[in-house]
């Protein structure tokens, strides 16, 4: 709504919006007025009666109701968040006034990582609550927990009223999602925590000193838009200083995003977004969450594992990696027998429930393969039907990337290489057998970290010229807090209970970042949301230490921007990244400007009722002042290479939050069946003081080449000491 717009009738612009509904229905009911991340309301119409308020004066846009999907220790020391000198440890003094706001599943208050030891009172600013709901009451919170909202009208009008013998309406975390998500961005120091005796240490957040306020935006049926922005309304308004999320929804046109919409306006009052990358990897085109004011993180590994062998008949060893924490098998090999050969089903091989024939598997170790339903389920299965064991193997859709369980029963989960060889022994020996053992926890191992083959990945389906994801954080086998409501599984038939879980997804990255901007937000309180990205991606690592490329696990070669986009989060660099590429809300709006956006879309995203585009001013998507570039080029003649060249400029403006220097540039890609050619002027840039501000133009030359052609590099700046870097990627269309 326009709430500039409001009849001079209406004292309130909420009267305004119930007399708006209630000439367009009779019977629907306002479930959300928003006032502070938009104007306007949600309800529920049918498709005429949207459509007619749709034309009222004042509307600016009439938006469906979208259902977004969660993404779903040792992390600490592989960021070095550890070492001493690095200006994270021990943090500022302002690290307890950072409110960290977490949209999910709720929060299980009693875990020990929300334990308030060493905190001082509440911030005097601080404006939320501890709304009391079914087991939830205000006694929940405390000087670190120290807000807890459920919204769930949205929800209950799609879905009807909760099934409270499932879920508490409250902010309770029945999923373990929520708990989890938020215990690793702000989670206290834990000793002693594992999950059945794996990953044994001390588990703590990313940054411990932060407070937590938590959303509850997520139910068993799914998180529904109106639910979500009436959250980030919340977490806005009652003074979150970052804010987390870990879902998406597929992309849409920044108007039409209630994510997009909601963390502008977060943005426009200094709050830091960061949301979850998705997990539609490793197919391209697959990202949620790609709006520029929002921090899209992807999912890498860490140094540790949990590795599960087995040792087949022939003599042969496969490594793979489970959690399973139960009573081991015998040292002696068992029976070993291929799903598929022990049914009636045309998809037994994936052990679907009452897929498998128990005469057939019972005493048996089952082969299985990963598809559709839950990969412990199949292990449920196998025990159901009377197996003893399982090897789970990888299909061509997943790779080697491994993903470890807590299984029902004793399992490994082993790439589609070894799978395939399991497989094939299983078919050619006549009497296979099969023995699991279990190794623990591992780590330093290499090379680490690599990306997630279900990190999703790019291009940017919404905005090309936008690269994403900005940056990657660890998202496999991640260690935190987790329910008391259900097992580690989350199957209904586990009723095994843990303080820790070890889960993966780019819900779990996401909180990773979210949980470093509190960090660079507590020691540096005076920087921009933008700032605070900056910093965080002209840090990353996209190589390791000995200089080859971060690898992808899903195709065992070096990860592009489109997979890592800036590279592999490095907190210690962060906090002191020399230069940062600093945003303001103007300039977001010059973005829309720049895609064309109507006066009546960029007030949609903005809350800008009146603004307009400037019809005099040359407005340009490059010009975006982004710590990175995606540079796109038109394929002459449709598919084929042309002889003539095509440059493309972009404009870039770096802000010295270092000491006075001189920093030089260094700028390469390379492009498969061709080159490029880069120009950065000035290649060189003199400071002389904090703050100030220096612009440069980097010119892409290239010739045409097929559509579908892509390349990749990086422009780094360096004054000796810092070494601030952009990645790079080129296509052509």
């Amino acid at each position: 709504m326009a709430k500039s717009e409001m009849p001079a009738e209406f004292s309130h612009h909420q009267d305004w919006y119930d007399s708006s509904l209630q000439s367009v229905s009779d019977s629907a009911k306002i479930l959300y007025h928003y006032d502070t991340i938009t104007h306007g309301f949600s309800t529920r119409l049918t498709e005429e009666e949207a459509e007619e308020l749709s034309y009222q004066s004042g509307v600016l846009s009439v938006n469906p109701e979208i259902r977004y999907e969660l993404h779903t220790t040792r992390t600490p020391e592989f960021l070095g968040l550890d070492k001493a000198g690095t200006g994270l440890i021990p943090e500022s003094g302002t690290g307890s006034d950072v409110v960290v706001g977490v949209l999910d599943t709720g929060v299980w208050p009693e875990r020990k990582s929300y334990d308030d030891a060493g905190f001082g009172p509440i911030p005097a600013d601080w404006k939320g609550t501890c709304q009391v709901g079914k087991d939830f009451n205000s006694t929940a919170c405390n000087r670190k927990l120290i807000g807890a909202r459920f919204l769930s009208r949205g929800y209950e009008a799609s879905m009807g009223p909760i099934d409270e013998t499932r879920e508490s309406r409250s902010p309770r975390d029945n999923d373990g999602h929520g708990t989890h998500t938020s215990s690793t961005a702000v989670g206290s120091p834990v000793s002693d925590a594992s999950l059945l005796g794996y990953a044994s240490g001390t588990a703590r957040g990313m940054s411990v000193k932060a407070r937590l306020a938590v959303y509850k935006v997520c139910w068993l049926g799914g998180c529904f838009s109106s639910d979500i922005l009436a959250g980030m309304d919340a977490a806005v308004s009652d003074g979150c200083h970052v804010m987390s999320l870990s879902l998406g929804g597929s992309s849409a046109d920044y108007y039409r995003d209630s994510v997009a919409i909601g963390a502008f306006s977060a943005m426009q009052k200094g709050v830091f977004v960061s949301c979850s990358a998705g997990n539609a990897g490793p197919v391209s085109s697959t990202l949620s969450n790609t709006a520029p004011w929002i921090t899209t993180v992807g999912a890498g590994t860490l140094d540790r594992d949990f590795p599960a062998y087995v040792t087949l008949g022939n003599g042969k060893n496969y490594s793979g990696v489970s959690l399973y924490g139960g009573k081991p098998l015998p040292d002696s090999p068992l029976p070993l027998i291929y799903a598929a050969n022990a049914t009636n089903s045309s998809n037994g091989n994936l052990c679907m429930p009452g897929t498998l024939i128990p005469s057939k598997v019972a005493g048996k170790i089952v082969l299985c393969e990963r598809g559709i339903n839950a990969r412990v389920q199949k292990g449920y299965v196998v025990s159901g039907a009377g197996g003893v064991g399982m090897v789970l193997a990888n299909t061509a859709a997943n790779g080697e990337e491994l993903v470890a369980d807590t299984h029902l029963l004793p399992a490994s989960g082993v790439g589609e290489k070894a799978g395939d060889e399991i497989k094939s022994y299983l078919l050619s020996d006549p009497n296979p057998t099969a023995s699991i053992q279990f190794g623990g926890t591992q780590v330093g191992i290499r090379p680490s970290p690599v990306v997630a083959a279900f990190s999703s990945r790019g291009p940017n389906t919404v905005t090309p010229e936008i690269l994403k994801p900005d940056l990657i954080a660890p998202g496999v086998n991640i260690l935190a807090a987790w329910t008391g409501a259900v097992g580690p599984t989350g199957l209904s038939v586990d009723t095994r209970r843990v303080e820790f879980n070890i889960i993966s997804g780019t819900s779990m990255s996401c909180p990773h970042v979210s949980g470093l901007a509190a960090l660079l937000k507590s020691i540096h309180p005076d920087w921009s949301p933008a700032a605070i990205r900056s910093a965080l991606m002209t840090t990353a690592y996209s190589a390791y230490s000995g200089g080859n490329q971060i690898l992808d696990v899903s195709t065992g070669k070096p990860a592009t921007p489109f997979d890592i986009g800036a590279g592999h989060v490095d907190p210690p660099s962060a906090v002191d990244p020399g230069l940062v590429y600093d945003l303001t809300p103007d300039d977001y709006l010059d973005f829309l400007c720049a895609l064309n956006y109507s006066s009546f879309q960029i007030a949609s995203v903005a809350k800008r009722a009146n603004y307009t585009c400037d019809s005099t001013k040359e407005y340009s998507i490059s010009n975006l002042n982004y710590p990175s570039f995606s540079v796109g080029f038109a394929t002459a003649n449709g598919d084929a290479a042309g002889s003539g060249t095509t440059t493309v400029k972009h404009v870039r403006t770096v802000t010295n939050v270092g000491s006075a220097g001189v920093y030089k540039a260094a700028a390469s890609a390379s492009v498969m069946g061709g080159s490029v050619s880069i120009l950065v002027e000035p290649n060189e840039l003199s400071f002389s003081k904090s703050g100030e501000k220096k612009s440069y133009t980097v010119s892409f030359t290239a010739p045409s080449l097929p559509s579908g052609s892509s390349g990749f590099g990086q422009l780094v700046w360096s004054d000796g000491k810092h070494a601030v870097s952009s990645p790079i990627a080129l296509t052509w269309t």
